[in-house]
Order: structure tokens, then sequence, then C-alpha cells
């Protein structure tokens, strides 16, 4: 029977380039950050970018900045949750921003609901921080697909595990 795997994946590489090519930018084309304290910290582990500057309007550039090189690296800003502002120690501002990697369990039961309510007759069950979608028919499969693309749902969804008897 026809099946895919409807999973939602970070890539941490290309967020750690991003990420790279933000300081590489303020470092060396940013005259305004010159002299000031800011940071681009990336922790893999936690899946977390922490952005530090010393006024708020340096702390909003950081932010455009990595939303920018993120866009160009092909990663989706659905994956980069800005947390506030805050103010840190030493006078700094600080914002975290959380990585969304796997479909959480509310957004996967979200799917499932929204895929019985196309009417087709297609199955789809969560298996972990993914949904299987199975169909005796491909061409059903393909219309799940088009109609979640189409869908609001709050993070990047990607179609793997294509399997066709």
């Amino acid at each position: 029977m026809p099946s895919f795997d409807i999973v939602s994946r970070a890539d941490i590489q290309e967020i750690d380039n991003a990420c790279t090519n933000t300081r590489k930018e303020i470092e060396q084309q940013r005259f305004d950050f010159r002299g000031a304290k800011w940071s681009v910290d990336l922790d893999k582990k936690e899946k977390t970018i922490t952005l530090s500057a010393e006024e708020g309007g340096k702390l909003e550039a950081l932010k455009e900045t990595l939303t920018k090189h993120a866009i160009r690296r092909k990663v989706n800003t659905k994956f980069l949750d800005f947390g506030d502002a805050n103010l840190a120690g030493g006078g700094m501002n600080k914002r975290v921003v959380k990585i969304k990697d796997g479909l959480e369990q509310e957004i996967a039961k979200d799917i499932v609901k929204r895929i019985k309510a196309m009417g087709l007759k297609v199955q789809g069950s969560i298996q972990g921080e993914e949904v299987r979608v199975t169909s005796k028919h491909r061409d059903d499969l393909q219309t799940v697909i088009q109609n979640l693309n189409a869908s609001e749902i709050p993070v990047a969804l990607q179609y793997v595990n294509m399997k066709s008897d």
C-alpha cells in the first residue's frame, strides 16, 4: 500500500552556516556595530540560538540579519521561534531563538484531523515525531500533500519515505 511520512526536521548544519554568515556580515560590513558588544551563539545540543547586543535596536538588527541569512541558506523560518527580548546582566539585551525540530504531539494530532477532514480514503497515524499517511491510491497521497502545503500549519513540513507497492 502506498505511503509516506510527514516530518519536521531542521537542518542544524544550515542553521549553523546562517549563524556564521550573520557573524561575518556584522563583523565586516556593519559599521553601526563597530566597538559594540554583541554575539550570536548556537547551542546544537539545546537547539537554541542566543542573540545578545548592547541596545535593543542592535538586537533587532541581529534578528533581521539572521533571518536573512537563514532564508539565503534555504532554511524555512518556521523552524526559528524568536523569543522575547530580555535584559541580561551587564546592560546587555538578549533574545533566545528556539529551533523547532520534530512534530509536537498536538500539531501531529491537528495534521491527522486535517487529513480525515479531507474526505479521502487515506489513513493518518502518529508514530513518535512523525505522521504516516497510507492509501490504496497514490493520487490521494498527492492530494493530501497539496492540501497540507496550502493550509496554515505553524511548522515546516517535509514529506519523506514515499513508498508505492
